[in-house]
């Protein structure tokens, strides 16, 4: 028996949410009957144990997630060790991430993703102008945030933000999104015009958005929160 919450909408669909605490949730239309709803969880029950179980393992892997000097760490697709050195300086120098000695294993992770986040304000700066000028297109601002559900986004007035957990993906895949973030200044949706503005750039860009998937796969093991 696999427990669930129904959430009823105005929606024309039945469909199933494995929710971030591996709970299952059933999204529905406010007149489906229980019963009708109880079939259709029957009809995917391998689905949703898989899935359940699968969030269940992330969920282990974030607990038992921590850092520590000598630990390594993903830097545009490439792993850099964590190096104590006799200072208060904090910084990334090309070779290894450096922290001052003796810290704990959260004030670790919390100066890590500082120095992320300015390199990220660099990097993502610098290639949304250099693909900006490729596509002709001008974005209104380039903003590093700390989303966890989606790499970029890009407002209604063409302001692109940008995850700074993207950071961690090799150059082709940080392409990719900065890319196709642009290309909403051009077609604000996900229709054949737009992925044509994409593959114009990028015609591998398939390639490069199944390594993307990857990351996220192994980032749903880590705490980065």
């Amino acid at each position: 028996m696999i427990d669930y919450t129904i959430i009823r909408s105005k929606r024309k669909t039945i469909a199933i949410h494995i929710k971030k605490d591996a709970s299952v949730e059933v999204r529905a239309p406010l007149s489906v009957k229980k019963e009708e709803i109880h079939r259709f969880i029957i009809s995917k029950q391998e689905w949703i144990q898989k899935h359940v179980q699968s969030r269940r393992e992330s969920l282990n892997s974030q607990a038992g997630f921590s850092l520590s000097y000598g630990d390594t760490v993903h830097m545009q697709g490439s792993q850099y060790p964590i190096n104590a050195i006799d200072s208060n300086r904090i910084g990334f120098d090309g070779k290894c991430f450096y922290l001052p000695p003796n810290l704990p294993s959260e004030e670790i992770r919390h100066q890590i993703i500082q120095v992320y986040i300015e390199i990220a304000k660099i990097v993502f700066a610098r290639k949304a102008e250099m693909y900006s000028t490729i596509m002709n297109v001008k974005p209104s601002a380039i903003k590093v945030n700390s989303a966890k559900t989606r790499w970029g986004s890009c407002s209604g007035k063409d302001s692109i933000n940008f995850s700074w957990r993207l950071i961690m993906a090799d150059d082709a895949v940080i392409d990719y999104v900065v890319v196709h973030e642009l290309a909403h200044i051009i077609e604000h949706n996900h229709s054949p015009r737009f992925w044509s503005v994409v593959a114009a750039v990028l015609p591998d860009y398939k390639i490069r958005q199944q390594k993307l998937k990857e990351l996220q796969k192994r980032l749903s093991a880590e705490d980065w929160d």
